[in-house]
């Protein structure tokens, strides 16, 4: 080819097939598919199923991927365990960014238009959620309230049942003091 030539464009199905077949006996020709992992083994599943996405499973299954569902799926799990998940948030702007995500995901998912699942999960009512989670919060701040947790019996001394040990700064000033 000379350098005033431009370079030339692969128009057709057929110029693509050639130069891909042409590198395919080249890289035979080198040895480069020689020793690969696998070479001589048949493919297991290969006429076991009349599923055409039998590999991609087998391949989720020897590499233990998991959590890989289709949007519909995912978002009716997050749907089910929102509030929990939004009681685990300490501010109200957390919560509410959650809640933001959460409908943007969901309104992608509606939007989407690949196959799959159909979407049934609604996008959630920020100020209702929130009304919520604060009512959520007043009660459990209510409880602990009402039923303080067991005082320490002899022998315990600073360690606590129910959790870790206390940090220095969550200590109060006098406990050091008592002799």
């Amino acid at each position: 080819m000379n350098e005033d030539e431009a370079p030339r464009r692969l128009n057709s199905l057929e110029d693509r097939n050639a130069i891909v077949e042409s590198a395919l006996e080249a890289a035979i020709r080198r040895g480069d598919f020689d020793d690969l992992p696998g070479l001589g083994r048949p493919l297991t599943g290969l006429h076991n199923s009349d599923d055409p996405d039998w590999w991609v499973k087998q391949k989720m299954e020897q590499e233990e991927i998991s959590g890989v569902a289709p949007a519909a799926f995912q978002l009716r799990k997050e749907n089910a365990v929102l509030d929990d998940t939004l009681d685990a948030f300490i501010s109200e702007s957390d919560a509410r960014d959650y809640l933001a995500g959460f409908n943007e995901r969901v309104r992608a998912a509606i939007m989407d238009i690949r196959t799959g699942p159909p979407i049934f999960t609604p996008p959630r009512d920020v100020e209702k959620e929130i009304a919520a989670w604060r009512e959520r919060r007043a009660a459990q701040r209510s409880a602990a309230t009402t039923n303080p947790p067991p005082a320490p019996t002899e022998g315990q001394g600073e360690e606590r049942v129910d959790g870790p040990p206390r940090r220095w700064w969550q200590k109060r000033w006098w406990q050091g003091t008592r002799g």
